[in-house]
């Protein structure tokens, strides 16, 4: 059933994703533009449209029947034969060839022996077949993201509320309808049941269909995992996942605000925001989602942070291109995540990471691809030596005052000369020390500096 008017319209505004695909002109090379099909099909389909220009411009072109020839020639050198072909419709009076590409259901789909996916925005090849049967194949499985979630009810499980900030976040027209924005990002399986990947976007409690599907958050005391000082488990939507963890690490991490003249503040993260959000973003849209007996655990240290991930490093990508390729387990979900322009370049996460840990001066992270695939993001030595100096004096303090709290109680009407000589420390420190636990309103003084008294607050006195 062919597009209509203001569905393609629809589709031009919201812009090219992991679906959606623009093109000026016919490529020059037919070719590629069977690699492209054929990406379009072993993923979860999609639309390529001719004649849309820079800034999403309907520009229009004229497709010679020569051109439309070619086109199909280079759909049929597609193995097993992908059921898609060129229409021309007309869009503000101006001819637009549109391609659209249904989900295969014999994948992989092949192009002169290669095979092509997606990755987020754009296209890629790979050579190896056995590679990537294995990824299409493990087990008789296919993407888990494109898997069909049959219990989810869209009327009870739907989050509208999240629905709307991911429209503004991507950039979707006030005026598209929820249906049609879900409908051209792909989000239903054929028999129009939602997908995997689309409850774990937008289901109002994804971890009531996937158990494991939530970040779990720990704290510990020093470097070791002796003692547990905090510990959260985030759900719902990945992206407020994101967020949640996001605002965890702010809350335990060194924050520095750097005022610039008028202008709003700068925060400088302790360890970069920028190398946390490529981890975390990572994280959620890689990892094995098959995998039911782990979570995506984020723990944080003394001297560093570790990201640990179910699966380890992707077969299609060898040990030695490790960060200079991408390959996504789960290409719908970051397909959704690049919509939101929260990823960036396509398999230039990992030099990021190591670029602004570098330039923060931080060590080089450490990335372990065997098993669980995990980051440890380690946090700078010299502060973390200050902040333990810091936590080891405040300790001394809460003694000191601890003791002087004692023997205020056996004697209130001791002096600061005295309380010197039984705490060790000097008067001016008493004096400092007292002034503490007044202000924390633990403390007050009745009468005269000569001859008065002080006086224990209890918390049923304030």
């Amino acid at each position: 059933m062919a597009l209509t008017e203001a569905e393609i319209k629809n589709i031009i505004v919201a812009g090219e994703g992991f679906n959606v695909e623009f093109k000026s002109n016919v490529p020059s090379k037919i070719k590629d533009l069977a690699g492209e099909v054929c990406a379009f099909s072993n993923a979860s389909g999609g639309i390529i449209i001719f004649g849309i220009g820079d800034d999403n411009k309907i520009d229009g072109l004229h497709i010679t029947n020569r051109k439309r020839s070619a086109i199909q020639d280079a759909i049929n050198r597609i193995t097993p034969p992908v059921s898609c072909f060129l229409q021309i419709i007309k869009v503000e009076g101006k001819e637009l060839g549109i391609i659209e590409i249904p989900s295969g259901t014999q994948k992989p789909y092949t192009v002169s022996g290669a095979i092509y996916i997606r990755q987020g925005a754009n296209s890629q090849k790979i050579t190896s077949v056995e590679q990537m049967r294995e990824f299409f194949h493990q087990s008789g499985k296919l993407y888990f993201d494109e898997g069909e979630c049959k219990s989810f009810l869209y009327k009870r499980d739907f989050n509208s509320k999240f629905f709307k900030e991911f429209r503004i976040l991507s950039g979707f027209s006030p005026e598209t309808d929820d249906r049609q924005i879900i409908k051209n990002l792909r989000l239903l399986t054929e028999n129009g049941a939602f997908k995997n990947g689309s409850v774990l976007f937008f289901a109002k409690e994804p971890e009531l269909f996937f158990e494991k599907a939530v970040m779990r958050c720990v704290a510990f005391e020093g470097v070791d995992k002796n003692q547990i000082i905090d510990d959260k488990i985030w759900g719902g939507p990945l992206f407020i996942q994101y967020k949640q963890t996001m605002n965890w690490l702010k809350s335990k991490l060194d924050i520095r605000y750097n005022i610039n003249g008028s202008g709003p503040h700068e925060e400088e993260w302790e360890i970069p925001e920028i190398a946390l959000r490529e981890v975390l973003i990572n994280a959620l849209a890689h990892r094995d989602y098959y995998d039911k007996g782990a979570r995506t655990v984020i723990e944080l240290f003394e001297n560093r942070i570790e990201i640990s991930n179910p699966g380890g490093l992707a077969t299609a990508i060898a040990p030695d291109e490790f960060g200079t390729k991408s390959y996504s387990r789960n290409p719908l979900i970051f397909g959704l995540f690049e919509r939101m322009g929260i990823v960036e370049q396509v398999g230039s996460g990992i030099n990021r990471i190591k670029t602004v840990m570098k330039k923060a001066e931080l060590p080089e992270p450490v990335f372990k691809t065997q098993g669980m695939f995990s980051v440890i993001l380690y946090r700078n030595p010299k502060k973390t030596r200050e902040k333990t100096r810091e936590k080891t004096r405040e300790k001394t303090r809460e003694k000191t005052r601890e003791k002087m709290i004692a023997l205020i109680s056996e004697n209130p009407a001791i002096t600061t000369q005295e309380l010197a000589q039984k705490t060790g420390i000097t008067v001016k420190g008493v004096e400092w020390q007292l002034l503490k636990l007044k202000q924390e309103g633990r403390l007050k003084r009745e009468g005269p500096a000569k001859g008065g008294r002080w006086v224990m607050i209890n918390e049923t006195d304030k």
